[in-house]
C-alpha cells in the first residue's frame, strides 16, 4: 500500500501564513479597508497563537473575506495572489522535500486550515493533486462568507483525513502509517495520529512537544 506523505502549508511548505498574506494582499489591492480590517486581523493572529480561538471562528473569519463574489470572479485575483505573494515564498527546499516523497512513490497530500479557494492554486503549483482544506459555502453561486462542513483545523484535520481515506476506498490504517510535516502545535492531533511526525521549523509549543516525544525536527532553508 502506498504510504501517505502529509504536508501542512502555512509556515511549513510556505514561508508565511496564507490567510494573513491574503488579507494584506486584499488591503493593498483596495479590496479590504485597512483601517477597519487590520486591527481585527492582528487580533485573530494573536488569538490563534495562544490557541484561544475555535477552529470554526478562525476559519470563518478568513473565509468571510470572500463573501459576495463568485469563484469565477475570485479566480483572477487568486491567480495574481499566487504569482506575486505565494509562489515567491515557497522555498526550493520545500519543493525538494515534496519531490523526494514523490520520487519514493508516496502519495502526497496537502492538508491545511486555509480555505480551498486560496489553496487550490498553491497545491497545483507544488504539483500536489490531493488537497484537504477548509471548504467555502456557496449560496446562489456566490461565496457566503461562511465555511461548510468540518473546518480542516486541529482535530478537524484528523476527522477530514479519515473521511477522505474512506472516500478514496483506502484503509483507515493508512493514517497510522503516514508521515506528516507541520510547524504548529495546532496540528498535534494529526501529528499524534501518524507513524512519523516531523516538526518543521516548529513554533515553541510544538518544539517542546517534539523534543519530549523524540520526534524528528527539521528546518528548511528559507
Amino acid at each position: 500500500m502506498t504510504q501517505l506523505a502529509l504536508f501542512d502549508l502555512d509556515h511549513t511548505l510556505l514561508s508565511g501564513d496564507s490567510d494573513a498574506l491574503w488579507c494584506e494582499f486584499l488591503m493593498d489591492e483596495g479590496l479590504l479597508d485597512r483601517a477597519r480590517f487590520a486591527p481585527r486581523n492582528a487580533e485573530m493572529i494573536r488569538r490563534y497563537g495562544e490557541a484561544s480561538v475555535s477552529a470554526q471562528e478562525f476559519c470563518e473569519f478568513y473565509v468571510s473575506t470572500l463573501a459576495g463574489r463568485t469563484l469565477a470572479e475570485w479566480q483572477p485575483v487568486c491567480a495574481r495572489f499566487l504569482e506575486t505573494v505565494i509562489a515567491p515564498r515557497i522555498p526550493p527546499s520545500a519543493k525538494a522535500l515534496v519531490a523526494y516523497h514523490r520520487s519514493r512513490g508516496h502519495r502526497v497530500v496537502m492538508t491545511t486550515a486555509t480555505n480551498r479557494v486560496l489553496t487550490e492554486l498553491t497545491a497545483r503549483h507544488l504539483r500536489i493533486a490531493d488537497l484537504l482544506a477548509t471548504e467555502v459555502e456557496l449560496v446562489d453561486g456566490r461565496c457566503s462568507g461562511r465555511t461548510t462542513g468540518v473546518p480542516n483545523m486541529r482535530e478537524g484535520k484528523v476527522q477530514r483525513l479519515r473521511a477522505w481515506l474512506a472516500d478514496q476506498g483506502l484503509p483507515a490504517s493508512q493514517l497510522a502509517e503516514a508521515v506528516c510535516y507541520s510547524d504548529s502545535f495546532n496540528d498535534l492531533p494529526l501529528l499524534r495520529a501518524v507513524a512519523e511526525p516531523v516538526a518543521v521549523d516548529p513554533d515553541l509549543a510544538l518544539r517542546r512537544h517534539a523534543d519530549a516525544s523524540g520526534w524528528r525536527v527539521i528546518g528548511l532553508a528559507r
